[in-house]
C-alpha cells in the first residue's frame, strides 16, 4: 500500500503552506486525499508530486489555476522528498535581486507575490529572504550596492512581512513581547523572528524599533508574557541599558537578539539568542 502522510508533513516536504494546499485541493482538485479511521485527510506521494509540478510551473509564469490543471493531468515520476523544486526558489531569488537592484518596486512585489503563493512564509523567510539580506549586507560592505539600494530593499521587505504578520498569532496561548532597545532602529530581523515564532506557537506583541524603556515596561504587566525578546545590533546600546534589562529579567524570561557577548548578556539574567534567525525561532518553539 502506498505510504500516506498528514497535511503538515506534505507541507514540510514541499514548502507549501497547509492553507495553500487546502486551497489548491478545494479550488482545483489538485490533491486526492483518503480519510483515516479518525477522519484525518491522508495524502500520497502522488499528491506530493502534483504539488511539486504545480510550484515548478508557477515559477515559470504559469497561473496557479493552469499550473494545477497541468500538474493534475501530467504523468511522470514523483520528485524526491525534501525541499521544494530548487529551480523555483533559485529563479525567484534571482529575480528578486534584479528587481531590488533596479529600484523596481512593482517587479519586486510581483516576485514576492509569486514567492508567497508558491512556498510557505516559513520557507520563504528561511531560504530566500534571509540569504538575500545577508548577501545584500555583504554587497553593501564591499561597495557593490549603494546605501540607497540597501534601504530600498530592506524597507520593501519589511513592509511585506508586516503585512503578512496579521494578528501576530493572536490565537496562540504562549505570549511574547518583541522590541528593539532604545536607539536601535533596525528591526527587520526582529520582524522575521516574530513571524517565525507565530508559526511555532507564540502570540507576539511587536513593539518595533527604538522602543523607550518606559513604553516597554507598560505592556509587560498587563500581558504577563512568557518571554520578552530585546533586539540590538550595537553592544554599546546593550551596555547602556544593562540595568534595565536586568530588572526586566527578574520579572519574566528575557532573550536578547543581536551580535553580543553571551557572557555579558548572561550577567543580566537574560539569554542570548543564536545568530541564525530561523534556528533561534525553532529553539523557542512552544512545546505542543
Amino acid at each position: 500500500m502506498e505510504p500516506r502522510m498528514r497535511i503538515g508533513e506534505l507541507s514540510r516536504r514541499t514548502g507549501v503552506s497547509p492553507e495553500l494546499l487546502r486551497a489548491w485541493e478545494q479550488r482545483y482538485g489538485l490533491l486526492r486525499p483518503e480519510r483515516s479511521q479518525g477522519g484525518f485527510r491522508l495524502y500520497s506521494e502522488a499528491d506530493e508530486g502534483r504539488v511539486r509540478r504545480t510550484t515548478a510551473l508557477i515559477s515559470r509564469g504559469v497561473s496557479a489555476a493552469e499550473a494545477a490543471r497541468q500538474a493534475a493531468t501530467a504523468g511522470g515520476s514523483t520528485p524526491a522528498p525534501g525541499r521544494p523544486d530548487r529551480p523555483v526558489v533559485e529563479v525567484l531569488a534571482g529575480e528578486l535581486t534584479q528587481s531590488m537592484d533596479r529600484f523596481d518596486a512593482v517587479g519586486a512585489n510581483a516576485v514576492l507575490d509569486q514567492l508567497f503563493g508558491t512556498v510557505s512564509v516559513d520557507y520563504a523567510i528561511r531560504h530566500v529572504l534571509i540569504p538575500y539580506l545577508h548577501e545584500l549586507g555583504d554587497r553593501w560592505a564591499d561597495g557593490t550596492v549603494s546605501v540607497a539600494q540597501e534601504h530600498f530593499a530592506s524597507h520593501l521587505i519589511r513592509g511585506r512581512l508586516l503585512g503578512l504578520a496579521g494578528d501576530w498569532g493572536a490565537r496562540n496561548q504562549a505570549t511574547s513581547v518583541l522590541a528593539c532597545l532604545p536607539g536601535e532602529t533596525h528591526d527587520l530581523g526582529l520582524v522575521m523572528l516574530g513571524l517565525l515564532m507565530t508559526r511555532r506557537g507564540w502570540r507576539v506583541t511587536f513593539l518595533g524599533a527604538d522602543t523607550p524603556l518606559d513604553r516597554l515596561a507598560e505592556p509587560v504587566p498587563g500581558l504577563h508574557p512568557s518571554l520578552v525578546v530585546l533586539g540590538t545590533y550595537d553592544a554599546r546600546l546593550f551596555r547602556s541599558h544593562r540595568d534595565a534589562v536586568a530588572r526586566l529579567a527578574t520579572e519574566t524570561r528575557v532573550a536578547v537578539a543581536g551580535p553580543l557577548d553571551e557572557r555579558e548578556v548572561a550577567t543580566t539574567g537574560a539569554e542570548l539568542l543564536i545568530d541564525d534567525i530561523a534556528e533561534a525561532a525553532e529553539r523557542l518553539r512552544v512545546d505542543d
